[in-house]
């Protein structure tokens, strides 16, 4: 039986840092960056007077030479803001890896944006993430996920914005998250059972090395892929606390070694250096040694 993740490109995504699209001097510098992910934000971060400047910087920017190695993600303004349709339209010239859809409170959000895609041709491997940050969003999380289930769905990656979240439920940004942690994993638990990837949220104060470290290590724990950033000096704690620990990579390979031996090529279970091992552990190895392999590849190619 396939995994909802066999529909979805396999990429690491432990750093996502957010640009906005309208800052020249910012866009300059993601080359030198080590993340593995960009967002270059035409919604929140840029005023309403600069929204056509910043997709002609963007068009512009994108139109250079690009690195293979980082997955290029546009956030566009909402269908109904008046600004998300030029976005779009724009979108589609720059050529990115994904558009990131923001405030998705229903399934329809994210068709309303498949639809023009599709309309408008655009190649299958374009695809879609979506910033689930209302109560509404919250709520629909799982039927939202839904739409990224079936193989022809475009959508990969949620995004919980928690900024807005706060704002709307009154909920105060206290250490540790303690009253947010229970939507966070009902967003990431949606997520996982569609197969989708998850980026943890952003954390505010970039100044705060310790505060960050420590949302990272609780980001990590709960399950998420990788983290949302807003400054590049977050880039080399996110790529550590949602790496791989070499002890787990070597365990990893020892599984996918017995399974690949002769003797078990028919069985379902096998006995490892004393533990019992299902093939459902073969496909987390699998995943974790690929998980590997990227980071390692992507440490020769910096």
């Amino acid at each position: 039986m396939n995994s909802p993740r066999d529909h979805h490109p396999a990429r690491l995504r432990r750093s996502v840092l957010c640009v906005p699209a309208d800052n020249t001097r910012a866009l300059t510098k993601v080359a030198t960056l080590s993340c593995d992910a960009v967002i270059y934000d035409l919604e929140d971060a840029v005023l309403p007077d600069n929204k056509v400047l910043a997709r002609e910087t963007l068009a512009a920017h994108l139109a250079g030479e690009r690195r293979s190695d980082l997955e290029i993600v546009v956030r566009i303004n909402s269908l109904g803001s008046g600004f998300g349709e030029a976005d779009l339209a724009a979108v589609l010239d720059m050529a990115p890896d994904a558009v990131l859809v923001p405030k998705v409170e229903s399934p329809q959000d994210i068709q309303a944006v498949a639809d023009v895609l599709s309309e408008s041709d655009a190649p299958d491997r374009l695809r879609l993430w979506a910033m689930i940050e209302t109560p509404r969003g919250v709520l629909n999380a799982a039927a939202i996920a839904e739409t990224g289930r079936t193989r022809g769905g475009r959508l990969d990656c949620f995004v919980p914005g928690l900024n807005d979240l706060r704002k709307e439920t009154g909920v105060p940004a206290l250490p540790g998250r303690t009253y947010l942690v229970p939507w966070l994993m009902q967003i990431l638990l949606a997520a996982r059972g569609s197969g989708l990837d998850i980026i943890d949220a952003v954390f505010n104060d970039f100044r705060d090395a310790a505060g960050f470290e420590a949302e990272c290590r609780q980001g990590r724990a709960m399950g998420f892929d990788g983290k949302m950033l807003i400054h590049p000096a977050q880039i080399g704690p996110a790529n550590t606390h949602f790496g791989v620990e070499q002890g787990a990579v070597a365990e990893a390979r020892a599984i996918i070694h017995a399974f690949a031996l002769a003797e078990n090529a028919d069985k379902a279970v096998i006995n490892l250096n004393g533990l019992m091992v299902e093939r459902l552990h073969l496909e987390q190895a699998l995943r974790l040694a690929a998980r590997a392999d990227a980071i390692q590849r992507k440490g020769t190619n910096a």
